[in-house]
């Protein structure tokens, strides 16, 4: 598996944002019979291709033909379906809509879209990637890494800048007109044409744009009422620890004997479970009371890709690997098989339809003042948990290549979490060396 680096990832996002702008732009300009810019921020990206192509370019390397082509349009779709969310609720608008083509969910994505997505990161992975850093390699690497770093802090200046004038909110306006100032070199009248030119430029890029009503507000005595942070936080606590229970009982049904399934090295908990449960909630929340044919094969999707991308990202991150499919049938790399994706879809049709209600319920019954210190608690324990558990996961594989500890913390980790304590908290992980 090739392993990019950060360098290279950046580089990635940079030139398929821009492609991206060029290929949104030089579309809606033919669709409009004029010119159009398709650029949310004043730079020439679409850094909706950019996230894209890196999610796509980071976990689905290993794969091609079909189940490439199948994966990147559920990743790209996903992405789609994310960032018009985001925009909605940032912006209070709609800027696309497809709610007039055929086989499209509440007009935030469509299966042709989709398609054509999955053929663009398609090629971006088969060709696209290896030809684009081969043409970077052909600079010096000191001025790659300036104009690359360059290209970092332009993009943040930039998005804070046409947020914050685009929203017309918050009490930093002067000084982000003046760094767009800088930028642009105008005159002083910048702020009012930075903020006229961002509105007429989002009015002819998406002239389908709406405004869209806002979210009802939640009643302010009970507690994580809705899909909020609370709720999501202390569904992923939750689903974490049932996951843990679950997994090591159909281990000690199928096996026959008791096995760790846990993520984490303090308490029964499996992120892989807990994140799967709180995405799916916040990602699905809206379509919860849909039919179950639709949560299944919705499940069974987007389950999939996730266990999938999860294993690419224990594996380059913590040279291990936690669960091998290869000698089940129907597998993708010993990554996913077709019957534990079908229990992805089975799991979101029992979650939405039985358990989602008696938890969300219980989880509202909690007093406001106390609920929201126990998800605090739970918040900043589960952090400190995940990241002591990366430091040992790390230092596991470190041992195993003969890494001798460098540092105190390094010695710390080493003397609560040896080879033993770990090969019984992981005992299926497996090197990769």
């Amino acid at each position: 598996m090739n392993i990019f680096s950060g360098y290279e990832l950046l580089w990635l996002f940079f030139v398929y944002s821009f492609l991206g702008w060029v290929l949104e732009t030089v579309t809606a300009t033919l669709k409009q019979r004029k010119f159009s810019n398709r650029g949310l921020v004043n730079g020439p990206f679409c850094v909706m291709y950019g996230i894209t192509a890196v999610v796509i370019s980071f976990g689905l390397q290993e794969l091609t033909g079909f189940w490439l082509f199948w994966y990147s349009m559920i990743y790209a779709t996903v992405t789609e379906w994310i960032g018009g969310h985001l925009i909605e609720k940032a912006f209070k608008q709609r800027w696309w809509d497809y709610s007039d083509v055929k086989w499209n969910l509440d007009g935030y994505i469509c299966l042709p879209a989709s398609a054509l997505w999955g053929v663009f990161g398609y090629i971006a992975v088969r060709w696209g990637n290896n030809l684009t850093l081969k043409l970077l390699s052909v600079f010096p690497v000191l001025l790659s890494h300036i104009v690359l770093l360059v290209l970092v802090a332009l993009m943040i200046v930039d998005v804070a800048a046409s947020y914050l004038l685009l929203i017309k909110k918050g009490p930093y306006l002067e000084q982000c007109a003046a760094a767009n100032e800088q930028l642009d070199k105008v005159s002083d009248r910048l702020t009012l044409w930075i903020t006229d030119w961002i509105e007429r430029r989002i009015q002819k890029a998406y002239p389908k744009v709406r405004k869209t009503q806002a979210a009802e507000k939640t009643e302010e005595n009970v507690f994580a009422q809705g899909c909020g942070f609370y709720k999501l936080m202390l569904l992923f606590v939750i689903g974490a620890f049932l996951g843990d229970i679950v997994e090591t009982v159909f281990c000690r049904i199928t096996m026959g004997y008791w096995m760790s399934r846990s993520s984490l090295v303090w308490g029964p908990f499996s992120i892989v479970w807990g994140l799967a449960l709180a995405l799916v909630t916040w990602f699905l929340y809206k379509y919860k009371d849909r039919s179950e044919s639709f949560l299944f094969l919705t499940g069974t999707f987007l389950g999939g890709a996730y266990e999938y991308l999860c294993s690419v990202f224990t594996e380059i991150f913590f040279g291990k690997v936690f669960w091998d499919y290869s000698k089940l049938p129907f597998n993708l790399g010993g990554r996913i098989n077709l019957l534990y994706c079908f229990f992805w879809g089975i799991a979101a049709v029992v979650w939405f339809k039985k358990v989602y209600p008696f938890l969300s319920g219980l989880i509202e019954k909690i007093p406001v003042r106390p609920g929201k210190i126990i998800t605090w608690i739970l918040t900043v324990f589960m952090c400190c948990n995940m990241i002591v558990s990366s430091a040992a996961l790390m230092r596991y594989d470190q041992r195993a290549q003969g890494v001798e500890a460098q540092n105190q913390v390094e010695k710390w980790v080493d003397t609560h979490f040896d080879d033993a304590r770990m090969k019984q908290i992981y005992p299926k992980a497996k090197s990769t060396h």
